[in-house]
């Protein structure tokens, strides 16, 4: 078999692509196959007490995997069309296992349909547009010591029930069989158009900044509704970030000069450049398609401040992390990106594969 190393950047693309195909019809297949051994129920006959436990033992599947695999290969045998989504990709077996309990004789075409290409976060909110579920009642509670390793001091905002085994027919297991523990349930899940869950673990201290804020806030919030609260806080936060990151305030100072060598933005700079680029990763590739990044985000010299480029708003788009040291590979040749050197600090800096200090651009 070709080494992958001694491949064109063009033929490694093609190559990849090509075992992509082959491994969603492997999965597919793989999937048909487990539809009709779990019917026949042959995992019995092998020893095994479940089609998870044959799965897990003999297949070496990971426990994700067989609950995803398991819970599509049943899907199939009621609404075959899935296959073949499956095998081009339209579906996965993680969203056949999200859609399988939603699907009947009367949706299924048209919830199928609409699935198609959707990653998990979007299916989420289809279903939850099909399946709207109440809102959740907010809570803070003690998380028992043996769930969580940390200190018993640690709470949960908003708690809900452990997803049961029942769902692959499967009995509880002993603490110290961890092979028949379901996929933990999502942190943020859509309830309803425009409603979430949110679901996370807090320490003590964030415990009594909620408290002295829904104190703090008695007059406007008397039920110290936390959803309230939080969206408070956030709106402050996120509006501080966007003001120190992107310099967006509704009373902008007249620009000052920066000098070249500093390599700051200005404010009025970093603000129309943000607008413009609408908060997102502008890096566009070669086939046209421009990256969705919103995290990691930093202002990208088009001609390197190096080359003698300018931090004006034609000089300056948003990047990425990951695209803008793809900008510097492609300016400067391989191997000269600048990464975070943990051993000299969070302010340091050093060129990727060697211990030389920055340049004056990037």
């Amino acid at each position: 078999m070709m080494h992958a190393a001694s491949l064109t950047d063009d033929a490694l693309t093609l190559e990849l692509g090509r075992l992509a195909v082959r491994d969603r019809e492997a999965t597919a297949a793989l999937i048909v196959h487990l539809a009709e051994f779990d019917a026949r129920r042959l995992y019995e006959g092998a020893g095994y007490p479940s089609m998870f436990a044959y799965c897990r033992a003999v297949l070496c599947l990971s426990e994700d995997a067989a609950y995803n695999r398991i819970k599509a290969a049943r899907a199939t045998r009621m609404y075959p069309a899935i296959v073949a989504m499956l095998a081009d990709g339209a579906l996965n077996p993680t969203s056949v296992r999200l859609l399988a309990p939603h699907l009947t004789a009367e949706n299924h075409a048209v919830l199928l349909a609409e699935a198609a290409g959707m990653g998990k976060e979007d299916l989420l909110r289809l279903l939850a547009r099909w399946f709207p579920q109440p809102d959740v009642a907010a809570s803070v509670r003690k998380v028992p010591r043996q769930v969580v390793s940390t200190s018993s001091a640690d709470c949960e905002v908003v708690a809900a029930p452990p997803a049961p085994l029942a769902l692959l027919g499967l009995t509880p297991a002993s603490p110290c069989s961890p092979v028949l523990t379901p996929p933990k349930p999502p942190l943020i899940r859509p309830l309803a158009p425009e409603r979430y869950e949110v679901r996370f673990t807090a320490d003590a201290e964030t415990r009594a900044l909620l408290k002295e804020a829904q104190d703090l806030l008695g007059h406007a919030v008397p039920t110290g509704d936390i959803a309230t609260v939080f969206h408070r806080a956030l709106t402050v936060l996120v509006s501080d970030l966007k003001r120190r990151k992107f310099g967006m305030t509704s009373r902008p100072r007249s620009a000052r000069s920066s000098s070249p060598a500093s390599g700051d933005v200005p404010a009025a700079v970093r603000r129309e450049v943000s607008a413009r680029d609408a908060s997102r990763c502008a890096f566009v590739s070669r086939h046209g398609r421009r990256c969705e990044e919103t995290r990691f985000l930093e202002f990208h010299h088009v001609v390197p401040r190096a080359a003698g480029g300018a931090a004006t708003v034609d000089n300056i788009q948003l990047r990425c992390r990951a695209h803008n040291g793809h900008e510097v590979d492609l300016f400067f040749g391989p191997g000269k990106r600048w990464t975070k050197d943990p051993a000299r600090g969070r302010a340091s800096v050093t060129r990727s594969g060697t211990g030389a200090p920055p340049p004056p651009g990037g």
